[in-house]
C-alpha cells in the first residue's frame, strides 16, 4: 500500500535532470533566453498624476448586474489627451488593473513605435503564421504531386497490362 508513496519520495530531484539546452521539460519552464530572442519587458503604468480614471456604468451582455454597477473604467492620459475605456470582467478592481496595463501598452507604442513590446509581439505572430501558411501549402503541394505520380504510374502500368488484340509472334 505504501509502496508507490515511498518510490514517489525516493525519486531524484526533477532540478538533477534538467538539461543546459533548449530542450523543455513536462513539468520543468526553460527561459525564453536560452532559446532565443528575449521579450522587451513589459512597460510599466505611468504616474497617478497623469491620468484620471473614472468609473461608469457598463453596457452590453452580462445582464442587469453589468448595467447596475460601474465596474467599466475610463483613464484619460493628460498629457496626451488619450482616452481608454475598459469593461472586461465584471470586476472593478481587475477593470482597473488591465486598464492602467493597457494605458502604458499604448503610450509605450506611441513613444517607441516598432520598438515597442506590443509591435514585437505582433511581428513573432505574424512570423509564425507566415511559417505555418509555408509550411501547410508545402505539406499539399508535395501531397498532390505524389498523387500525380502514382496517376501517371497507374495510366503507365494499365497500357503495359492490357492485353492486345494482335496474335503475339
Amino acid at each position: 500500500m505504501f509502496r508507490g508513496l515511498v518510490r514517489a519520495t525516493l525519486r531524484r530531484p526533477a532540478l538533477e535532470s534538467v538539461n543546459k539546452g533548449c530542450t523543455a521539460h513536462r513539468n520543468l519552464a526553460v527561459s525564453s533566453a536560452k532559446c532565443g530572442k528575449k521579450m522587451p519587458d513589459r512597460p510599466k503604468p505611468p504616474p497617478e498624476e497623469e491620468f484620471t480614471e473614472v468609473f461608469l456604468k457598463g453596457s452590453g451582455p452580462g445582464g442587469q448586474k453589468i448595467n447596475k454597477t460601474s465596474s467599466a473604467v475610463q483613464l484619460k492620459h493628460i498629457p496626451t489627451g488619450l482616452v481608454l475605456k475598459v469593461q472586461s470582467t465584471r470586476s472593478r478592481t481587475q477593470n482597473r488593473k488591465l486598464a492602467r496595463q493597457m494605458l502604458a501598452d499604448r503610450l509605450e507604442q506611441q513613444t517607441k513605435g516598432a520598438e515597442s513590446r506590443t509591435a514585437v509581439v505582433g511581428e513573432v505572430k505574424r512570423k509564425k503564421k507566415s511559417s505555418a501558411t509555408k509550411k501547410s501549402k508545402r505539406k499539399y503541394r508535395l501531397l498532390e504531386e505524389a498523387k500525380e505520380a502514382a496517376e501517371a504510374e497507374a495510366e503507365g502500368d494499365g497500357d503495359r497490362g492490357a492485353p492486345s488484340s494482335e496474335p503475339a509472334s
